[in-house]
């Protein structure tokens, strides 16, 4: 049994190390962190914007997380804030022509680094991979939340 955990919590502690590491190379393009490409890809899936309590929601980031990396993004020109209250928490976050661009070179990075990672395990197993890493995603989702039973 410690070796499943082990092999598990190293497997995905290297993912993560090697993910956010293709993510910060990638993004140095931009004068961004890798953290930020997240908030790039999310508000890509909706033209309309989000606001900042949907993107911590999204990006399961907290609020004060999404204000910097807001910030930042709208200075460099990537994201606006439309609505009342534009200068508080109320109003929208939506990509500006230069965030689009942006969000689709991250879109196709990643879809190559997946692609590149992947490339030996074939349909079948991609799609047993994929199935048994989100049911394991919602065990642990749960049992985060509802702590360990006894």
């Amino acid at each position: 049994m410690i070796e499943r955990f082990e092999r598990f919590s190293l497997a995905i502690s290297e993912i993560s190390r090697y993910w956010h590491k293709i993510t910060a190379d990638e993004m140095k393009k931009y004068g961004l962190k890798g953290a930020h490409s997240v908030y790039l890809v999310t508000l890509n899936k909706y033209p309309d914007g989000l606001t900042a309590p949907q993107l911590c929601e999204l990006c399961g980031r907290d609020k004060a997380d999404v204000s910097r990396a807001m910030s930042i993004m709208e200075e460099k020109g990537l994201t606006v804030k439309e609505g009342v209250n534009q200068r508080l928490y109320g109003g929208v976050f939506k990509l500006t022509d230069e965030g689009k661009a942006a969000a689709q070179y991250v879109c196709e990075r990643a879809s190559l680094a997946v692609k590149l990672a992947g490339d030996e395990l074939g349909e079948e197993k991609r799609a047993i991979f994929y199935e048994s890493l989100e049911h394991i995603t919602s065990k642990l989702r749960d049992i985060s939340k509802d702590g360990m039973p006894q």
